[in-house]
């Protein structure tokens, strides 16, 4: 364990951990909601630093990033540990901390996830698979020694991140994607335990501070598929910056919601729909692997990236242009 960064101690040995939007007060020898930072006699600790329960070379597409750095592979790391509550994770068994898998896990520095990841000719680091957010310790060290060894970093996160987090992973990470899972303030709590706002105001301050920002929505029949609610999210998006992919992501059922279907390929083109509706430019649909993973020039219009599942096939760019038109893609490439 280490010392966790971003607390107060208050009297009486309680601490109020300032890392992400819960700003949980923790008793002495209690942990936080996400069950890996704990007060130890009046200091905080971060349970889950340098324990990494998955490794991985994925595509970049896989996070889903579909403008930055296109067709590489990123080096993906996980510790245990989450501040959402999600009934439908995917990876439930290590986002969610318990007693059960509190041995998972394998010692690593950050030097040896650079050492892998130039191993596997990755061309960045990925802190995904649980939330990266109550990692924060070793997701910052690794990522200083990323940028000095030429490696891009990327953030894969539910957004609950506190401003001075934000403040001090931002010189450090490249690009993140962001779940903003539903627009409605109930069913945030309901479903994830927290709250619409801070994430929002996550998605507008990252962007501001220049890192490249993707958003991913799983729809899930019943809870978010209302086109209201929809037009929300997109509206929100394209109020941020109509420029930012929304890749909206197909449910299969899990975890607690073995009981939904499968979201119905027409939502799908609902949401598809709506998103191009309110201006946004790029629209992608996961978890689906039969139309909408390519991209499109933003002016004509014309394929310029075709992809099948997470494999780049074709590229019509040259660096950041278009082929055609000569238009700028934005995105890092």
């Amino acid at each position: 364990m280490k010392e966790a960064q971003l607390y107060t101690a208050l009297e009486n040995r309680l601490v109020q951990c300032q890392l992400c939007a819960h700003s949980c007060k923790i008793a002495e020898g209690k942990f936080g909601f996400c069950g890996v930072r704990q007060n130890i006699s009046g200091v905080l600790y971060a349970q889950n630093y340098a324990q990494l329960v998955a490794t991985n070379a994925d595509p970049v597409e896989k996070k889903p990033l579909y403008h930055f750095l296109p067709g590489t592979l990123t080096f993906s790391i996980a510790s245990l540990g989450c501040n959402f509550r999600c009934g439908f994770c995917q990876n439930w068994e290590i986002s969610q901390f318990s007693p059960d898998n509190q041995g998972l896990g394998e010692k690593f520095s950050a030097d040896k996830v650079i050492e892998l990841a130039k191993q596997f000719n990755c061309r960045s680091i990925a802190y995904t698979y649980t939330e990266p957010t109550v990692s924060f310790e070793f997701v910052l060290e690794t990522a200083k020694l990323a940028k000095k060894a030429g490696l891009r970093n990327i953030f894969v996160t539910n957004g609950y991140l506190s401003r001075p987090a934000i403040s001090l992973l931002t010189p450090y990470i490249d690009a993140v994607n962001i779940d903003l899972k539903f627009f409605k303030e109930s069913s945030y709590q309901k479903i994830c335990s927290a709250s619409l706002g801070p994430i929002l105001d996550s998605i507008q301050l990252l962007h501001d501070s220049g890192v490249w920002v993707e958003i991913t929505t799983l729809i899930i029949p019943k809870e978010n598929d209302d086109p209201k609610e929809l037009t929300k999210i997109a509206k929100f998006i394209a109020l941020v910056d109509k420029n930012i992919p929304w890749h909206i992501s197909r449910f299969h059922a899990d975890y607690k919601f073995k009981d939904y279907p499968v979201t119905p390929e027409h939502t799908l083109k609902l949401a598809y729909a709506i998103g191009l509706e309110e201006g946004l430019r790029y629209v992608y649909v996961g978890n689906f692997g039969v139309w909408g993973q390519d991209t499109l020039c933003g002016k004509c219009r014309k394929f310029v990236i075709k992809r099948d599942g997470f494999n780049v096939l074709e590229s019509y760019l040259e660096q950041n242009r278009c082929v055609f038109c000569q238009a700028v893609l934005p995105g890092v490439f």
